[in-house]
């Protein structure tokens, strides 16, 4: 079926989607720095793109993170770990939403932030933690037709990876530098996970 397949490869479509909608909403802000400025700024309240941003990219990221997250929890002959995997990316995909709908401040490391900001953080750090815990359920899970044991061992050396950059992006808030460098790679990290988990998926 139409509809299945395009389920299947939306993991790989929410990569290229998200790459190309950053970049567009970038263009709208003037003199954006992608090194030292964080994704979410370009949604951030008061910023150039505040409205442009969430539309391009959350809500719509949402609905594919979540696509993808249901594609797996339907598949035929599956086990616990690979359905709670896909549950996890369906979390990531409402944490995205919800990221979007409550911006944070503009100033992100105000000492007093407003509540949306709070409730973009919380969000933030359940979308990170779920996109980062699924491949862990991957690598771990029991035998099964959908994970070859290449991508058991590639999700483990994703985690490893992604964990290592959200490190060196915790180092550079304290000098409020190179930020943003490390959350993108960090993210994109997990993103060429999701592709690869997307492409596999699709040829069987």
């Amino acid at each position: 079926m139409l509809l299945e397949s395009i389920a299947m490869l939306s993991g790989l479509i929410a990569t290229i989607w998200i790459t190309i909608g950053v970049y567009i909403a970038a263009r709208f802000y003037p003199h954006y720095d992608h090194a030292n400025q964080f994704c979410s700024e370009l949604g951030a309240a008061g910023s150039p793109t505040e409205k442009i941003s969430p539309a391009i990219n959350n809500y719509p990221l949402g609905f594919i993170f979540c696509l993808f997250g249901w594609a797996i929890v339907q598949l035929d002959d599956s086990n616990i770990a690979i359905t709670i995997s896909g549950i996890l990316i369906i979390i990531h995909g409402i944490g995205t939403w919800a990221a979007g709908y409550f911006p944070m401040d503009k100033d992100p490391y105000t000492k007093s932030p407003t509540l949306n900001c709070k409730i973009h953080s919380w969000a933030g750090l359940i979308m990170l933690l779920a996109l980062l815990i699924a491949p862990i359920f991957i690598a771990f899970s029991p035998e099964s037709i959908y994970i070859p044991f290449w991508f058991r061992a590639t999700s483990i050396a994703i985690v490893f990876l992604s964990t290592y950059y959200l490190l060196k992006m915790y180092q550079g808030l304290k000098k409020q530098k190179l930020t943003g460098y490390y959350q993108r790679i960090s993210y994109w990290i997990k993103l060429i996970w999701l592709s690869i988990f997307s492409l596999i998926l699709v040829q069987m």
